[in-house]
């Protein structure tokens, strides 16, 4: 069995990451903080779902991005591994948001990421996105992508949350994705704990980050800002082995 992807835990509180060895915290969270979070593999969101579906476009330039990055390496507030790119969701509710097709959010999320590459982000790697809702889209955003992605790279998939509760249409667009470039380490946004324990997805991801826990709680009548609930979830999906695939189930043959 493969091991499981590495995975991020989304947090709402920063000053709950100490507790963990790898987190994903939104920058909208982080804010002005300056203390050290105390975490040693911290994923930066970019806050980017927030920012469309609030405001149904980005308010700020990606200077802006950049230099947030920039203040939290000076202040050693966040040791961060990357920092995820400003993309745009292709989910039907945000194409509705902006009122704009999934081909035009293909090149805006090219074309944000390519302004963030051309900006000090004071060393911060940045994670780029591919975006899509079909397996074909995500096939076509890749070739978009082209010499920007280099061999082995890691490269986030969006839009897929929205689909966690039938994991084989993660795996669908994984697989699409890992017959073009089976180089690219795939991470998945927002993987709820079906997606994240099915042998066909953990297959395919090499990482992962989720807040799935948060909402689980609330709808179980408990607090879904604990940091103990977010323990719990992190351990069951580390530590929990991939339900088994039905032959039917399996992604297509890798080239």
């Amino acid at each position: 069995m493969k091991p499981a992807p590495v995975f991020y835990v989304g947090l709402h509180q920063p000053s709950d990451a100490f507790r963990f060895e790898r987190a994903c915290v939104s920058i909208n969270r982080l804010g002005v903080r300056k203390k050290p979070l105390g975490c040693p593999d911290v994923l930066v969101d970019s806050g980017a779902f927030t920012e469309l579906e609030r405001h149904h476009r980005y308010r700020h330039p990606v200077s802006h991005y950049a230099a947030q990055l920039r203040r939290l390496k000076s202040h050693g507030t966040v040791e961060v591994t990357a920092a995820v790119a400003q993309d745009y969701m292709c989910e039907p509710a945000m194409l509705k948001r902006t009122g704009l097709t999934i081909e035009k959010h293909q090149r805006l999320t090219l074309e944000r990421y390519d302004r963030l590459l051309g900006c000090d982000t004071a060393g911060i790697p940045i994670l780029p996105v591919l975006q899509g809702f079909s397996p074909e889209d995500y096939v076509r955003h890749l070739y978009a992508y082209g010499l920007r992605l280099p061999f082995g790279a890691w490269v986030g998939v969006g839009s897929v949350c929205k689909r966690n509760g039938d994991p084989r249409q993660v795996v669908d667009v994984l697989a699409a994705i890992h017959r073009e470039r089976r180089d690219l380490r795939l991470h998945g946004f927002g993987v709820k704990q079906t997606a994240l324990l099915h042998a066909g997805v953990r297959d395919l991801l090499w990482s992962a980050d989720s807040m799935a826990w948060s909402y689980s709680a609330r709808k179980q009548g408990r607090n879904g800002n604990s940091w103990t609930e977010a323990r719990r979830f992190s351990d069951r999906v580390q530590g929990t082995a991939a339900l088994e695939l039905e032959p039917w189930q399996m992604p297509l043959p890798l080239r």
